[in-house]
C-alpha cells in the first residue's frame, strides 16, 4: 500500500506574510500564533474572501484575515449571535414560544417570535435572562446536518420546518450555545461572552412573512455593542432622536396631522404649508436657473397606460385602481409614464436635445398599515420629479448638471451627502453597449464632480444604472433621498425618437431624478435637522409680535401689516394671556423672532427682540429690524445672527 503524503498548509495573511501548519489550523490557531491578545479579540475570520466562523478547518492553502472586534464587519456578526441569545432567553422564560426569523438590521436586531404580547415588563425580565447567558460565556459551536435530520429536528417547530422545506437538498448548519440550537447560516462569535453590551429597544407586532393572512408574531427589538460606553452614546443618541421626533414636534408646531379618513395621508395646515410653499419656490427658483420647465401630468390614467409602460404587471399591488365608462383607470404610483405622453406629443430634433421637464407630481402608493410612519412613510406623497431627455453624447454633461443641482439645494439645508453608484443587476434589458455607455456616462460625470463615491456592483435598476444620493443630518443619520436613473426602458416601450443631424430617427436616453424625493418625507427629515427649530428663511411663523395690553393691540397689528407686506410672516398674540407665558408658548413654537412691543416701544418707534436662544435686544427700530431680517431671509442663511 502506498503511504498518503501530508501536505504543509500555509495560510497567507493580508500584509503578504505566510504561516505555516501541519495540520488544518482554526481561524483561532491563526490568531494564536500571532498573539494572545489578537486571540481575545478575534471574532471572525475571512477565509478566502468569505465571512465563515474562526472555528472552521482550514484544509488547504488559503487567504486569511482575521476580523476583530475593531473591523466592521464585527458588530454584524455580534449582533448575529445576540438575536441568539435574545431567542435562548425567550424560550428560557417562555417555553412554548415558536421562533421563525432573527435578523441584523441597521441598528441592532430583531427577532419574529410566535408567543403572547410583550410589554415593557416583559422586556426587562428577557434581557435579564439575556444577561446571565452572556455572563456564562456559552461557547458557540456550528454543525451541520442533511436536510431529512433537519427537518426531523424541527419537527414540532412549524415556522423552521417551513423554511426548511423550502431549501435546497443537501446539508443544513445549525448553531448551538447550551441548550439552544437554531437554523441558521452564521457566522456568529466564538462564545455568549462577546455580546458585551445588549439593550432590548421596543416590541411590535409582525405578520409572518409580511402576509396579513399569516400568523401575527411578536417582533423583538435589540441592540448590542462590544462595549457599555458604546451602548451608552447611542442610548443618548436614541434619546436625542426621540426629543426630534418630528411627529411630536410637527404637532406642538401646528403643522401636520392624520386622520382615521385617509390612513398615511397627510393633511398639512396653514403653519405647513408656510414651510411647504417655501420648499417649492426655492425649488423652483433652482430650476429654472438650471433650464428646466415645469410640468404637470394627471393622476389618474387609464390601464393600457400602466401595461405598456410595465407598472401593471410588475407594480399593481400597489396601485391604487378604479373604473369610469367600463375602463379600468390606476391612481399614478409614480410620474414616468405621464412624462413620456408629454415628449412623445410632438416630433423632436437633436437641437431640442436636452430637454429637462420637472413635476411635482401628486402619487399614490399603497402601503401596508404596518409599515406607515408619520411624513417618512405615507400613501400619498408629492415627488419633485424631472426627466431629462438627451442624446447619448450629453449624458455626461447632463449628469453633471444634476449633481451640482443637488449640491447647491442640499447645502443650502445644511446636509451633508455621500453618493453610491448602481451598477448593471443580473437581471436586466439593454444590450451590453447600452449598460457600458450608459454606466461609463455615470461615472465620468461622477470623477468630473470629483467627489468620492462608493460602487455598488450590480444594484442598479433593471432598466438602467443609478446614482443614489445619501443625505445626512444634524445627528448624523443618513437618509437615501436624491437619486438619478438612466433608463433605457420606458423611451423603447414608448417608442420614443428624435431626428438626428443624419436626418435618420433615433433614440433618447432618458434620465429620472429627484432631489427631494418625496416631499412629504424630505419636509419631516427638516424638522428632525433642525429639531424643529427652522432657520429663519425656513420657518413657518418668523416673528410674533406681543402688545403687552389691549391698549397697544392695534399698533401691533399695524405694524404685523407692515413687515408681512416687506414678505416676512408675522402675526400678533394679544390673547388676555400674561406676557411670560405667550413668551414661553411661543418659544415651544419655535418662533425664532419674539417681538415685545410695550409703551416705550411704541413712543420709540422700536422693538424688544427676543431670540430662540434667550437673549433680548432692546430698542430696533422698525426699519433696522426688516433690513437685518431681510437679509437673513434673501440669502437663506441657516445660522446667521440676525441681532
Amino acid at each position: 500500500m502506498r503511504e498518503s503524503v501530508y501536505q504543509m498548509i500555509t495560510v497567507t495573511l493580508p500584509d503578504g506574510s505566510q504561516k505555516k501548519f501541519e495540520q488544518p489550523p482554526t481561524g483561532l490557531d491563526v490568531a494564536r500564533t500571532i498573539s494572545e491578545g489578537l486571540a481575545r479579540d478575534a471574532v471572525a475570520m475571512e477565509l478566502n474572501g468569505t465571512l465563515t466562523d474562526l472555528s472552521t478547518p482550514i484544509l488547504q492553502d488559503a487567504r486569511v484575515r482575521l476580523v476583530t472586534t475593531r473591523d466592521p464587519e464585527a458588530l454584524q456578526i455580534m449582533r448575529h449571535s445576540a438575536a441568539h441569545v435574545m431567542a435562548q432567553a425567550v424560550l428560557r422564560l417562555y417555553p412554548d414560544a415558536k421562533l421563525t426569523i432573527g435578523p441584523v438590521v441597521a441598528d441592532g436586531f430583531y427577532y419574529d417570535i410566535d408567543m403572547p404580547p410583550v410589554s415593557e415588563e416583559d422586556l426587562a425580565k428577557i434581557e435579564s435572562e439575556m444577561k446571565k447567558i452572556i455572563k456564562a460565556r456559552l461557547p458557540i459551536s456550528r454543525r451541520t446536518v442533511p436536510k431529512s435530520e433537519a427537518l426531523e429536528f424541527y419537527r414540532r417547530e412549524p415556522y423552521k420546518l417551513e423554511m426548511i422545506s423550502e431549501l435546497a437538498d443537501g446539508s443544513i448548519s445549525f448553531y448551538q450555545q447550551g441548550e439552544f440550537t437554531d437554523l441558521c447560516r452564521g457566522p456568529h462569535v466564538p462564545h455568549t461572552g462577546f455580546v458585551k453590551a445588549v439593550k432590548l429597544m421596543k416590541v411590535s407586532g409582525a405578520y409572518w412573512r409580511a402576509d396579513p393572512s399569516r400568523a401575527q408574531l411578536q417582533r423583538i427589538y435589540g441592540t448590542a455593542y462590544f462595549s457599555n460606553k458604546e451602548l451608552k452614546q447611542y442610548l443618548r443618541f436614541i434619546a436625542e432622536a426621540k426629543k426630534r421626533n418630528h411627529r411630536k414636534i410637527g404637532t406642538a408646531m401646528d403643522l401636520f396631522s392624520f386622520h382615521d379618513e385617509a390612513p398615511g395621508m397627510p393633511f398639512f395646515h396653514a403653519r405647513g404649508m408656510a414651510v411647504w410653499n417655501v420648499l417649492l419656490d426655492y425649488w423652483r427658483a433652482e430650476h429654472r436657473a438650471a433650464g428646466y420647465v415645469e410640468t404637470k401630468t394627471p393622476i389618474m390614467l387609464n390601464r393600457a397606460l400602466w401595461e405598456r409602460s410595465g407598472h401593471w404587471e410588475n407594480y399593481r399591488e400597489n396601485m391604487y385602481t378604479s373604473a369610469i365608462d367600463d375602463t379600468e383607470y390606476a391612481i399614478k404610483p409614480m410620474n414616468c409614464p405621464g412624462g413620456m405622453l408629454l415628449y412623445a406629443n410632438r416630433p423632436h430634433s437633436y437641437r431640442d436635445l436636452p430637454i429637462r421637464a420637472a413635476e411635482i407630481g401628486l402619487v399614490h402608493r399603497h402601503e401596508l398599515s404596518g409599515v406607515l410612519s408619520g411624513l417618512f412613510r405615507v400613501r400619498a406623497f408629492h415627488q419633485d420629479d424631472a426627466h431629462i431627455f438627451m442624446r447619448p453624447d450629453q449624458i455626461e454633461a447632463e449628469i453633471l448638471g444634476v449633481l451640482q443641482l443637488v449640491d447647491r439645494i442640499y447645502s443650502t439645508f445644511g446636509l451633508g451627502f455621500h453618493l453610491e453608484l448602481s451598477t448593471r443587476p443580473a437581471k436586466s434589458i439593454g444590450t451590453d453597449q447600452q449598460w457600458e455607455q450608459a454606466t461609463n456616462g455615470l461615472a465620468s460625470a461622477l470623477n468630473a464632480y470629483g467627489r468620492d463615491y462608493k460602487i455598488n456592483d450590480g444594484d442598479g435598476a433593471f432598466y438602467g444604472p443609478k446614482i443614489d444620493v445619501h443625505i445626512k443630518d444634524a445627528l448624523g443619520r443618513t437618509w437615501q433621498c436624491g437619486t438619478i436613473q438612466l433608463d433605457m426602458s420606458l423611451p423603447e416601450r414608448f417608442d420614443l425618437s428624435y431626428i438626428g443631424a443624419d436626418n435618420e430617427k433615433h433614440r433618447p436616453i432618458m434620465i429620472h431624478r429627484v432631489i427631494y424625493g418625496s416631499i412629504e418625507r424630505f419636509f419631516g427629515i427638516l424638522i428632525e435637522h433642525f429639531a424643529g427649530k427652522f432657520p429663519l428663511w425656513l420657518a413657518p411663523l418668523q416673528a410674533v409680535i406681543l402688545p403687552i395690553n389691549d391698549e397697544l393691540a392695534a399698533g401691533a397689528r399695524q405694524i404685523q401689516a407692515t413687515f408681512e407686506d416687506a414678505g416676512l410672516r408675522c402675526d400678533v398674540d394679544d390673547r388676555t394671556e400674561s406676557l411670560n407665558r405667550k413668551i414661553r408658548e411661543a418659544q415651544l413654537q419655535y418662533i425664532p423672532l419674539i417681538l415685545t412691543y410695550g409703551k416705550r416701544e411704541a413712543d420709540a418707534g422700536t422693538l424688544s427682540v427676543r431670540t430662540l436662544d434667550g437673549k433680548v435686544r432692546y430698542g430696533i427700530p422698525h426699519d433696522d429690524f426688516l433690513r437685518r431680517v431681510s437679509a437673513v431671509i434673501r440669502e437663506k442663511q441657516i445660522e446667521a445672527e440676525v441681532f
